[in-house]
């Protein structure tokens, strides 16, 4: 592993996040990115390197949108990252990525999340261990069927170079990690996931990262354009709230990203960029019989789109 592949996944993944806010804060057309730049010290703190959080709050049309870029350093893999991998323990570690959570303001325009990362574990006198992860998922409060064909179509068409396997293969990769086991539901209608990803080389992997990544906005700018101006309640908008919780239960709870920040020592506040803004629980809700909030349960079960 070179150091000029690392800097081309860098840049990359700077570009990225430049590309994803100049867009989502162009569709906004109020708000815009408050950009915030950080450096840690591993010598006197648990990771190195640094990274530019962005986040966009308030907006005509997204509530909050955090765009994160980050590029760290560890002395050693934090126990999330070695859960399923435990030869990798111990290792140093050097992680870049580009990860992102947009929570709309109109109900009926989904939340979305993407990520793409790239890892190395070295160990003297062993030979680095590198792979690519991320993919992107969608939770809608009141669902289309055209937008989640639309979303799946995407995904799909973006794995087809990579070969008739990927995109089933990612696709119920996602069904089954976006998961939350204690309300056997899947946190929405879901998209692509992958992790440690190196079989197909250095070349063929990041390209397929980068095809994730650019792949985003392909998928969901169509569908806040075609929602973002819907007309909503009071009702809508708490049934909204509701359904965010969902979404702190799982990032909380079940999301390996997350674990991974807090485990390392990451910087706290870029962490948990994605929790939403506001958020509402209340006991043991059941949506009315028939009702379009009722009519959400019909899609967190997998199903397939294309």
């Amino acid at each position: 592993m070179s150091s000029i592949q690392v800097e081309s996944v860098k840049q990359y993944l700077l570009q990225l996040q430049d590309t994803i806010c100049q867009q989502l804060a162009a569709i906004d057309g109020q708000a815009e990115f408050f950009e915030d730049a950080w450096q840690r010290d591993e010598k006197t703190e648990k990771l190195g390197g640094g990274g530019r959080s962005r986040v966009l709050t308030e907006g005509a049309v997204f509530e909050q949108a955090g765009v994160n870029f980050s590029h760290v350093t560890g002395a050693q893999m934090p126990a999330s990252a070695t859960a399923h991998r435990p030869e990798l323990a111990g290792r140093r570690f050097e992680a870049l990525g580009v990860s992102l959570v947009v929570h709309p303001k109109n109900p009926f325009v989904p939340t979305s999340h993407a990520n793409v990362r790239f890892f190395i574990a070295e160990k003297e006198g062993a030979v680095p261990v590198w792979w690519f992860g991320g993919g992107f998922d969608l939770t809608p409060f009141y669902p289309f069927d055209d937008d989640c064909l639309h979303w799946h179509q995407v995904a799909h068409d973006l794995c087809v170079p990579f070969g008739p396997e990927t995109y089933p293969q990612y696709k119920k990769w996602c069904d089954e990690y976006f998961f939350l086991k204690h309300r056997d539901e899947t946190r929405g209608v879901g998209g692509l996931f992958f992790d440690d990803l190196n079989q197909p080389g250095f070349e063929q992997s990041f390209a397929f990262m980068q095809a994730v990544g650019n792949g985003y906005l392909d998928a969901y700018v169509p569908i806040v354009t075609r929602r973002k101006d819907t007309e909503y309640g009071e009702r809508e908008r708490q049934f909204q709230l509701y359904r965010r919780g969902r979404y702190v239960e799982f990032n909380l709870v079940f999301d390996r990203g997350t674990l991974f920040g807090l485990q390392s020592g990451g910087r706290t506040e870029s962490i948990l960029m994605s929790m939403p803004p506001l958020v509402r629980w209340q006991y043991n809700y059941q949506p009315e019989a028939g009702s379009a909030e009722a009519r959400l349960n019909d899609y967190l079960v997998p199903r397939d789109w294309i």
